[in-house]
């Protein structure tokens, strides 16, 4: 029996049991661990280097408080970059294409960031639902319209994260599936065709890098607004 193409987003499971939890916990052990030593080696310099400049880069928006959030939006860049390279990889499965897992992450700390805004100054929090000099004819729609934009943002997160490697997963096994088909037929197209493969793959492992650094960005973004 053929497979879909979709059957490749299908939580993979052993004697029934999930096997989600081991593809999600699985980045975490794979990373190195600074040593006790003055010198680090060259892999752990390296990811000092790229977090010491996401970070940077990420807060320099933010005051002093926001900061606070600097581990958190590492470790989440960090892991959700790992997520999606070992995805890319044959005959594995990626937890970022479910979006009950994309919402998981989304929903609690958009929630955070407006609890935040919430607590800690209000007005301003409640201030960016309506724009200032709105019409006062247009104050009950405008405020309609931001409250809906502010609770579709987790949705977008997560939808954003989703759709973007489920598409690319699927191109990525189309491309794949009509170089087989041709090869036997069509030797030169099929060799086309897996050359287009070839820089489909390098692109995708692009869109697994950014569209990670687009997730924490917004949240970023989104706890700008109430800090």
């Amino acid at each position: 029996m053929m497979m879909s193409f979709f059957d490749q987003f299908a939580s993979p499971s052993f004697l029934g049991i999930p096997l989600i939890a081991i593809a999600i916990a699985l980045p975490w052990v794979m990373f190195p661990t600074p040593s006790s030593r003055w010198l680090n080696n060259r892999l752990i310099t390296l990811q000092t280097w790229f977090i010491n400049r996401f970070t940077n880069q990420l807060l320099m928006p933010l005051n002093v408080g926001g900061h606070k959030w600097a581990l958190l939006f590492a470790s989440l860049m960090v892991f959700l970059i790992t997520i999606n390279m070992l995805g890319l990889l044959p005959y594995t499965f990626t937890p970022t294409t479910q979006l009950s897992l994309n919402m998981g992450f989304a929903v609690p700390l958009w929630l955070a960031t407006v609890i935040i805004g919430m607590r800690n100054q209000p007005t301003v929090a409640l201030g960016h639902l309506l724009p200032e000099g709105t019409p006062i004819p247009l104050i009950p729609v405008l405020i309609i319209i931001e409250t809906i934009s502010l609770f579709i943002r987790p949705l977008a997160l997560g939808v954003r994260l989703t759709a973007n490697l489920t598409a690319g997963h699927l191109l990525i096994q189309l491309i794949a599936t009509a170089v087989f088909v041709l090869l036997p037929m069509m030797p030169t197209v099929a060799i086309l065709t897996a050359a287009v493969l070839f820089l489909l793959t390098l692109l995708e492992v692009a869109v697994a890098m950014i569209q990670a650094y687009v997730f924490v960005l917004l949240l970023s973004l989104y706890l700008q607004e109430n800090v």
